[in-house]
């Protein structure tokens, strides 16, 4: 779980809305067992939802309906009179079908595969699947409307009158009532967005103009809008899988779904003058990543007319207790059929438990309008519109009242004015403050235009300064802000010294993101935790401030460093930047670790800083990356992008007073890949080459860890500097299989823990000249040139949601001095 969500459920503000058709019960067989997947529509309507798997259900209809209709395979179908316009708490016995009919086939448990009907359709599904939908045409055109609404759930009346709403309780004047599962809300955010999507299936583009876009509640916080831009992504029903959270669900229409689901031929009916069948389908297995629900489809094109899909509550997923889809398809030309409306409903929460509350996240798309064949250049399609241009986020409400393909109703309308209410009561702003705080981990100073942080960063602990203190700050006049100042003193209690760091960034051109920046630096750092030489003036490597080590954590130095850097994106996530920066490297904990080197001009013959000035030019390729945001500090809103980064870093000998003359040449390749029902793997693939000869300071130390953190990048059996290179390779593989093997395992299976195995590999030399320039150091240069270095390791993340556990083997080199052949490490954090 991200941490904005900290935001949306601390917040709240009031809306008002009725339905004219409200049910909700429990339905049970005659022994009292609940009836899970049982069907539930009003008569003579295709509105309907399912059991859930404790056999209780919530239906709601802007209609006027009299009779609720209950069914299920094996059981007698019963009508059930609706007295009132709100029937809550319906109490529901069904039938055994085989005590009035005789003989039956009763549908229960899992489903043969042979001989079954419903199956019979699926693989008809998946022969049409490409003959349904935008893939019929050459082109297309049509409009989209998105809104995107969060809301407090499951309020009562202790909430109403406890302690924190005091002098709010206005907003809770009138509450709605959620159709999917009948618990009250009350709506906190609302996002519009209009626009209008081109494509092409020759040359397999696709361009999305955005042409209005409308918020309330925290539209102006990109932490929350990012976080909820990678909630809501786009999918693809007939995908093999389906991609929320950062999962891989199986998809009901998947070619792999008759091995996780079970399908019932239910029904058919007629639907919008189309005949179709109803196929329920339910999970097969317990605690996969899978749904239930049912869908209709139509005869002859055996294209979906209409699906829904509930997460089961056994899925291995943190904070989410509901997810329930809805997707309706219109027929165009009478056999084409295209997506009209997409529902999705989340319900966030601490717990799973039914009383727990939390917050809804709900994004219905309406797409209307379409066009088809319809020849535009291939040019048309790659010149990127501006979608932060200002004149999208300001237009008025004649233009809403055109690009609202389903208007809003009277709740939602109303979040936008009392937002603005809300905002000039003292203790609500209070309570976002609060929550900003805990999100950003900056404390907003509004009338100074300042953000004192990062308070995560206050305090550390190494062996050269022993407890640290930090304290910073950074200019915030908006989330796209143009140029932005930030820095930070600190202070070590055992070497009695002050750091600082400072860094400024001024974006000269937006539209082709050209930055200029620099920075100073004089602080303490652990820099045998990555291959490449840092930059940054600003970041600390958790290895530098870790309270708990592995060994003698004491090769620190000194590092004063100034950068100066200007880059820009002159094509869409491909970044280009060139820079110059100048250290100065010394050890920080001089008689444990040395960066002595001959110098000839040096009195001594041997000189213990290095002073050098470098040029850097760097290459980065992000394809597939979203970010939003227009400022010089933009949010990620995704996290399955490859990463391609090319860097060449030239030394100039004697420019002030630099020391060695060398050059540098880095390629790196990381690549998540999403392996559908098998879970997640990240590579990472490095290579580098020194060319020169450079010292202990200046060259690519494989990166150890020596922390009890799992640091992805990093070898966690090595010691800092215990190996040295100036050519090198290393591969990184990690995979999270998110429990699917767990789950198979009865005894672990309901604690829904996740298994993840990781490789790691290192292959590199060192010249004798560079292991002769250092010969004054008192540690060892060791490159793993014999044999690459490698490590495995096996974990267990998710332990009570928030823990992750790995146990690290050395795989070589064992007869090192203080080899360390086994290790644990471990992390925390949230995540779904």
């Amino acid at each position: 779980m991200k941490q904005p969500l900290v935001i949306l459920i601390i917040l709240c503000c009031h809306v008002f809305g009725f339905g004219q058709s409200k049910v909700s019960g429990l339905v049970t067989d005659g022994s009292g067992e609940p009836v899970a997947f049982a069907n539930i529509v009003f008569k003579n309507s295709s509105e309907g939802t399912i059991s859930n798997d404790n056999g209780r259900f919530y239906l709601e209809s802007e209609q006027t309906y009299d009779t609720l209709v209950v069914s299920f395979i094996g059981y007698e179908t019963r009508e059930i009179p609706l007295v009132k316009k709100v029937n809550y708490d319906l109490a529901i016995v069904l039938v055994d079908a085989a005590q009035a009919l005789g003989e039956v086939v009763v549908y229960t448990g899992k489903q043969s595969k042979k001989n079954n009907p419903a199956i019979a359709i699926l693989r008809k599904i998946w022969a049409k699947k490409r003959e349904n939908g935008l893939k019929k045409y050459q082109s297309y055109a049509y409009d989209k409307y998105e809104k995107i609404e969060f809301d407090l759930n499951t309020i009562d009346s202790a909430l109403i009158k406890s302690k924190v709403f005091k002098g709010l309780e206005f907003v809770f004047q009138d509450l709605d009532t959620s159709r999917i599962t009948g618990k009250t809300y009350l709506p906190i955010f609302l996002n519009e967005v209009a626009s209008k999507v081109y494509g092409d299936n020759r040359y397999n583009l696709e361009k999305v103009e955005v042409q209005g876009n409308k918020s309330s509640g925290f539209g102006g916080n990109q932490a929350i809008t990012a976080f909820i831009e990678d909630l809501y992504t786009d999918y693809n029903i007939y995908d093999n899988y389906l991609k929320f959270f950062s999962k891989s669900f199986t998809s009901p229409l998947s070619k792999t779904g008759i091995d996780t689901y079970n399908y019932v031929l239910s029904d058919s009916a007629y639907i919008d003058h189309k005949w179709c069948y109803n196929i329920i389908y339910y999970p097969r297995r317990n605690n996969e990543l899978t749904f239930k629900g049912d869908f209709w489809v139509n005869d002859t094109t055996f294209a979906i007319k209409k699906i829904n899909l509930e997460v089961t509550k056994s899925a291995n997923i943190n904070w989410i207790k509901e997810v329930y889809i809805e997707q309706d398809f219109e027929v165009v030309s009478d056999s084409v059929f295209l997506l009209k409306r997409d529902y999705m409903l989340s319900d966030f929460a601490l717990s799973k438990k039914e009383e727990s509350k939390g917050v809804y996240g709900k994004r219905t798309t309406v797409y209307d309008h379409y066009n088809f064949n319809t020849d535009l250049p291939e040019k048309f399609y790659k010149t990127v519109s501006d979608p932060y241009d200002p004149r999208v986020f300001q237009r008025d409400s004649t233009f809403w009242g055109n690009a609202r393909l389903e208007q809003l109703n009277e709740d939602e309308s109303g979040i936008f004015k009392l937002l603005d209410t809300l905002k000039t009561v003292p203790k609500f702003n209070t309570f976002y403050n609060m929550a900003s705080i805990l999100a950003s981990g900056y404390v907003e100073i509004d009338k100074w235009n300042l953000d004192i942080g990062d308070l995560y960063s206050t305090f550390g602990f190494n062996d050269a300064e022993g407890v640290r203190l930090r304290a910073g700050a950074r200019t915030f006049f908006s989330q796209n802000d143009q140029w932005r100042l930030e820095g930070y003193g600190a202070y070590g209690f055992m070497d009695r010294r002050f750091k600082h760091g400072l860094s400024g960034k001024f974006m000269l051109d937006r539209k082709s993101r050209l930055i200029l920046s620099g920075g100073h630096r004089r602080d303490v750092e652990q820099l045998g935790i990555t291959l490449t030489s840092t930059t940054d003036v600003l970041g600390r490597s958790i290895a530098s401030s870790a309270l708990v080590t592995v060994g003698n954590n004491n090769r620190l130095t000194n590092i004063n460093l100034a950068v100066a850097n200007i880059e820009m994106e002159p094509v869409q996530n491909f970044r280009v930047s060139v820079g110059a920066s100048f250290r100065n490297l010394r050890s920080a904990l001089p008689e444990d670790f040395s960066l002595d080197f001959i110098d000839p001009t040096s009195p001594t013959g041997i000189a213990s800083e290095i002073k050098q000035f470098d040029i850097n030019t760097t290459l980065v390729y992000t394809p597939g990356k979203k970010t939003i945001g227009y400022g010089v500090e933009r949010y990620d809103v995704n996290s399955n992008y490859s990463t391609l980064l090319l860097n060449y870093t030239a030394g100039l000998q004697g420019f002030l007073e630099s020391d060695f003359d060398y050059s540098r040449l880095q390629f790196s390749y990381t690549q998540p890949w999403q392996l559908g029902g098998l879970g997640r793997l990240t590579s990472t693939v490095e290579l580098g080459k020194t060319f020169g000869e450079v010292p202990l300071g200046l060259l690519s130390v494989i990166p150890g860890n020596q922390t009890l953190f799992t640091i992805y990048n990093t070898f966690p059996n090595l010691d800092f500097y215990e190996f040295v290179t100036d050519t090198y390779a290393t591969m990184h593989l990690e995979h999270n299989f998110n429990g699917r093997l767990f789950s198979r395992i009865p005894l672990l299976r309901k604690l829904n823990l996740r298994e993840i195995m990781g490789f790691r590999a290192a292959w590199g030399t060192i010249s004798q000249a560079n292991i002769a320039l250092s010969s004054p150091t008192n540690i060892p240069l060791l490159a793993p040139d014999a044999a690459p270095y490698y490590e495995y390791s096996f974990g267990v993340g998710n332990i009570f949601k928030v823990f992750r556990i790995d146990f690290n083997f050395r795989g070589n080199y064992l007869d090192a001095p203080n080899a360390r052949p086994f290790g644990v490490t471990g992390s925390f954090g949230f995540s779904f």
